[in-house]
């Protein structure tokens, strides 16, 4: 079985913002194949099963992600290299796409979090850029809201995100999907 984890912060504050990328990515999956998510209280999160693949969204806020993630695997029985998480990245391009299958946290605290409960950095990660250009905090500048103009990069790569999922839970080769998206 399958899991596949979007990044984000609960709530219509949140909604929109740089760090709730993961979400937009698992929401923009089930709006496509018309499937509903549940607030599930003993995950912490919205989830939705199949018997080949679960969509979750945590709830815990983006620094105690792991939280959610631990407790899913832990019932379902979920092996580290089944998980694909998608978040947001402050270090790559705006509208780029990276793909990796280790790596450090980079200072994402909700990847701290996931490497925290996994006991590893090696799990597999679809990092959606959202570079900052100018100096300002982080923090101030992932909470921050996208403008307008970037509707259509969002868009682009909220798709790509979705053939990614969708080529994921069909078991492709991980490397090739590496190869073909991180191009």
């Amino acid at each position: 079985m399958k899991l596949i984890v979007g990044l984000g912060n609960p709530g219509k504050k949140y909604a929109f913002t740089k760090h709730n990328m993961g979400f937009m990515a698992i929401d923009a999956y089930s709006n496509v194949h018309q499937i509903t998510m549940t607030y599930d209280k003993k995950f912490q999160g919205e989830i939705y099963t199949t018997p080949e693949y679960i969509l979750l969204k945590p709830f815990t806020f983006m620094n105690l992600s792991g939280d959610s993630l631990h407790l899913v695997m832990d019932y379902y029985n979920i092996q580290v290299e089944d998980v694909l998480v998608i978040y947001d990245d402050l270090a790559i391009p705006f509208g780029t796409i990276r793909i990796r299958e280790k790596g450090s946290a980079g200072g994402h605290n909700g990847i701290k979090s996931i490497i925290s409960h996994l006991h590893t950095q090696t799990f597999k990660r679809v990092r959606l850029g959202i570079e900052m250009p100018h100096p300002m905090s982080s923090k101030e500048f992932v909470l921050s809201k996208f403008h307008k103009r970037d509707k259509l990069q969002i868009e682009e790569v909220i798709t790509k995100s979705i053939q990614i999922i969708e080529e994921f839970i069909k078991d492709e080769a991980f490397e090739k999907i590496m190869t073909k998206y991180n191009g």
